[in-house]
């Protein structure tokens, strides 16, 4: 059964709706927020280029297509300038150095029951007893308790400064208690909270999703979303240009010109690609074997010849789209001096989904075999490959990474993919002095302090040569030619939202 619409709150949440949902709106249009007399609209074709990895698991890479397509949602999201905004909490504020009050807005579970704080607390409960852990949560522990009829406690054992945009994570988001089964998985089918409602997965190939209406932000202009997962980005622009979808991420360099001007839109992200070396078995195991792979790269010759200027040549792991960065960026001491390969024999993977890697991984094969490697290619769907980098099955990995996309927090990518315990550390890396840097700047609460100290972060991860940054990424979005309200999102969290429509 449906909840009832409040008019009081509704109205508050009509008036909130288009700082959210507007905050990346495309320009090909309004990007205002739906409200409760929009007319039934079309329905949304959409096109992602990554298969589910986990059966839409929230907590993993899934969690990103469920935020995407507009399914779930966390108390918080990120705004524009990648502060924290309101979402499912209307408000919060810090009670000490451990304990945060997020008071909620009312609002419906897409399965008809109310969002409470008992069901609040009880799902970021179930995130925290995850496992694998989400990356947001990664070197942290949480509590979260209902605080009377419209709150929730959120305690920390360390404080924790940033923890409302560690909160955003689409890994976090709320869901209700029907999502659970008795060993803690989770369905966000039905039982979410977005302006949309998954109702049909057909395995890696296909969602539908239909208008929820009774969406706390008003409801959707699209009537739906057929979603379908083509990991080939040729086939993506492709059924763009032939009418057949109305919305096609990333679509390759190679085929943005094969697109109308006014159907391209090009988007400056935090994403970096990065070579991740195995530190942990393998011939990467030995630094000087690491040190000299990172010699061998020209990472100009990637960002001028394989994403024809449509990328940066990587600088760090933070790229030209964090704009404090550069300013405070801090040269590694290198911890190992290059040796000579000698025909040493390396598997270097990576995955198709993003159309531009297979051709980053070919070049860099060439380069470290002109350096004395023996490189072995294997290239996949990215769903296939993940379980075995993430167990260090590869001796290097190429991988697209949004540097922001955890938490909004950049200690977070730190944490989760280079520290000892880290959920996401293809690199296998495990380095005191990696670990001591990132916890002093998880441990930083002053803004600029915070900073300098990821950057001496930065540069205690590359100084193990564990990662190569290779190019600092803009993404291409196809967008149909009568599409608006686009949610072209630098962090890579949103795309379709109440005002997206044509």
């Amino acid at each position: 059964m449906r909840l009832p619409r409040r008019r009081p709150r509704l109205l508050a949440a009509l008036l909130l709706t288009p700082l959210l949902a507007g905050c990346f709106a495309s320009g090909s249009g309004d990007g205002d927020g739906g409200t409760a007399d929009a007319k039934d609209g079309s329905r949304l074709r959409v096109a992602l280029a990554f298969p589910p990895a986990e059966n839409l698991s929230p907590y993993g890479a899934d969690a990103t297509i469920l935020s995407r397509l507009g399914v779930t949602e966390g108390l918080t999201a990120l705004d524009a300038n990648g502060a924290a905004a309101p979402a499912l909490a209307a408000s919060w504020r810090r009670e000490n150095d451990l304990s945060w009050l997020f008071t909620l807005r009312e609002a419906a579970f897409q399965d008809g029951t109310e969002v409470t704080p008992a069901a609040v607390a009880a799902s970021l409960t179930h995130a925290t007893e995850a496992k694998p852990a989400p990356a947001a949560l990664s070197g942290v522990t949480l509590t979260a308790k209902a605080e009377g009829a419209g709150a929730v406690r959120v305690t920390t054992d360390a404080p924790d400064p940033v923890l409302p945009l560690r909160l955003s994570s689409p890994s976090l988001a709320i869901l209700s208690p029907k999502a659970y089964d008795a060993k803690g998985a989770a369905d966000p089918a039905g039982t979410a909270t977005g302006p949309f409602e998954l109702t049909d997965v057909e395995g890696s190939t296909s969602a539908r999703l239909d208008r929820f209406d009774d969406y706390w932000g008003g409801r959707a202009q699209a009537s739906g979303i057929d979603a379908r997962f083509i990991a080939d980005g040729t086939a993506r622009a492709n059924a763009l240009r032939t009418g057949q979808l109305d919305l096609a991420e990333a679509i390759p360099v190679a085929q943005a010109a094969t697109l109308d001007a006014d159907s391209r839109r090009e988007t400056a992200t935090t994403r970096t690609t990065s070579l991740l070396l195995n530190a942990r078995s393998g011939a990467f195991e030995n630094a000087s074997l690491r040190a000299a792979a990172r010699a061998a790269v020209d990472t100009s010759a990637l960002a001028e010849g394989v994403y024809e200027n449509h990328a940066d040549a990587g600088t760090g792991i933070y790229g030209p789209a964090v704009t404090w960065a550069a300013s405070k960026r801090v040269p590694p001491a290198r911890s190992a001096r290059a040796s000579r390969p000698s025909d040493t024999s390396i598997t270097l993977a990576t995955y198709d989904n993003r159309p531009e890697l297979p051709e980053v991984a070919q070049v860099l094969k060439q380069q470290l075999e002109k350096a004395g490697f023996t490189v072995k290619l294997k290239v996949s769907e990215y769903s296939r490959l993940e379980s075995d980098a993430l167990a260090g099955g590869f001796d290097a990995f190429v991988l697209a990474r949004n540097t922001l996309v955890d938490t909004g927090d950049p200690v977070a990518v730190l944490a989760g993919d280079y520290t000892c315990d880290g959920g996401y550390n293809i690199a296998q890396l495990c380095d005191k002095t990696v670990d001591a840097a990132v916890a002093k700047a998880e441990s930083t609460a002053d803004t600029a302090e915070r900073q300098d100290a990821v950057m001496a972060a930065e540069a205690a991860i590359l100084r193990t040569d564990a990662v190569v940054p290779l190019v600092h990424q803009r993404v291409i979005t196809g967008v149909g030619p009568q599409v608006s309200g686009v949610l072209l999102d630098p962090y890579e969290r949103t795309l379709v939202g109440t005002g997206t429509r044509r």
